[in-house]
């Protein structure tokens, strides 16, 4: 037995034990981590990777014993950071930390170590992690302007055209069309925008950003006008995949950037839901004047 076993009982041990398994699994996934960066970026990496390392080791003089890693949660983390990038997978394993303070702190009574464990987590590591540089997160705000003209737009679009044309085909086809050729207008216009600013940003790549989460959610949309023959059933689809993106971006969002989740969801899904309901309206209102017929 190590000494810590003497001194601490079985329960404490046990949860000790639990405190290595989580330091020695981050100190794997930043080390994964900083094999995918460059740069500085790569070294602040290395730099978090020892931390936890130097955690595990203060932990492992208590319990003596060796605890393996979580894999899963390393294989998980890093297959994040592949699709969404690396700062998001860094946020979102320090909300999992953020929620084991307070068991460190409650062990900390036995092992006062802990209490500067915390101390590393809250400050330096927030500190390294604010030295993060990542390209993606610079064109975020062309990725949410891109999302969100495409909801806005084309939402309102499909529910006019739902309630005007009455035909799903034809609906997916006419918004499909506007949705690529609003996509092509809102890139050139983010391009000269960002041109303008002359900031650091890429007018072209500030484009490209755009343009792809444009066409990207318009696919999204008009999808189940192709697939189902009733134009209510589909628009009602293509209104739930509407806020599927808006939850799924608002929560990337609400990580890397430290946003309240509750409240953007409710204001993203406010204004998409609210467009269309104004522009079915529109819809009905001029089927009605106009005297048209299905």
């Amino acid at each position: 037995m190590g000494m810590g076993m003497g001194k601490l009982g079985r329960e404490q041990v046990k949860k000790l034990r639990e405190f290595q398994r989580n330091e020695i699994t981050e100190h794997y996934v930043y080390r994964g981590l900083a094999r995918m960066a460059r740069g500085e970026n790569r070294e602040v990496l290395l730099r978090l990777s020892e931390e936890e390392l130097a955690h595990y080791r203060t932990l492992r003089a208590h319990t003596g014993a060796d605890v393996p890693p979580d894999r899963w949660r390393i294989r998980f983390y890093l297959a994040l950071a592949r699709i969404f990038g690396i700062t998001f997978a860094m946020k979102l394993m320090e909300e999992g930390e953020k929620r084991a303070e307070a068991a460190y702190m409650e062990a900390a009574a036995e092992v006062p170590e802990l209490a500067g464990i915390v101390h590393d987590e809250e400050e330096h590591e927030a500190a390294l992690m604010a030295g993060i540089d990542e390209e993606r997160l610079g064109y975020l705000s062309s990725m949410v302007l891109g999302i969100n003209d495409a909801l806005v737009e084309l939402i309102g679009a499909l529910a006019g055209l739902a309630l005007a044309l009455r035909q799903s085909r034809l609906v997916g086809l006419v918004a499909l069309i506007t949705g690529i050729a609003a996509a092509l207008s809102m890139a050139a216009s983010e391009y000269l925008s960002t041109k303008s600013e002359g900031g650091p940003k890429s007018p072209l790549r500030a484009a490209t950003y755009t343009g792809i989460a444009y066409i990207l959610t318009v696919a999204l949309l008009v999808f189940p006008f192709f697939v189902l023959g009733n134009v209510y059933f589909a628009l009602g689809l293509s209104l739930f995949d509407g806020l599927l993106v808006v939850g799924a971006f608002t929560f990337f969002m609400a990580v890397v950037r430290g946003l309240p989740y509750r409240r953007t969801l409710f204001e993203m899904a406010a204004i998409g839901m609210g467009v269309a309901a104004i522009s079915f309206l529109i819809g009905w209102l001029l089927r009605t004047l106009l005297g048209i017929e299905a």
